[in-house]
């Protein structure tokens, strides 16, 4: 801690501040998104993620990509007041998440979350939001 101390500039995602831009740059039709597709799969999880960072960050938090032992990787890290908190987003309600997982066993955080498709619960100290509660991540945390 702080977060920004481990910063690590070889180790990044890019993401766009519009998920609206991001679906527009990709040249995907917004019916392929409102009606589902099966080719849709794949970038369904990245266009979510892009959604959670402009959501979080809106919100005044600082996330980070980590990366570690060359297998897994936490789609963003942020520092909460004193603690730092693993975040897994999953674009639908698969919550397979090996990385957290691991993470949580090597670092023993207090707090992890997961954002999914999946109804608001707590099991231990992992928090799962849904994806339209995301702006509430803060209120979630504090309780």
């Amino acid at each position: 801690m702080p977060l920004i101390g481990y910063h690590d500039l070889a180790s990044f995602k890019m993401y766009l501040n519009d998920v609206g831009l991001l679906r527009k740059k990709t040249d995907l039709n917004s019916r392929v998104i409102i009606e589902g597709n099966k080719l849709f799969q794949e970038f369904k999880g990245a266009l979510t993620e892009n959604y959670v960072l402009q959501a979080l960050v809106s919100n005044g938090l600082k996330p980070y990509y980590y990366a570690f032992d060359n297998r897994y990787e936490i789609d963003f890290i942020i520092q909460y007041q004193n603690e730092i908190i693993p975040i897994e987003v999953k674009s639908g309600e698969s919550i397979n998440n090996t990385s957290l997982k691991v993470y949580n066993d090597m670092n023993k955080p207090k707090t992890r979350i997961r954002f999914s498709m999946k109804n608001l619960n707590r099991d231990d100290n992992l928090i799962n939001i849904p994806l339209f509660m995301v702006e509430y991540i803060e209120k979630i945390i504090q309780k």
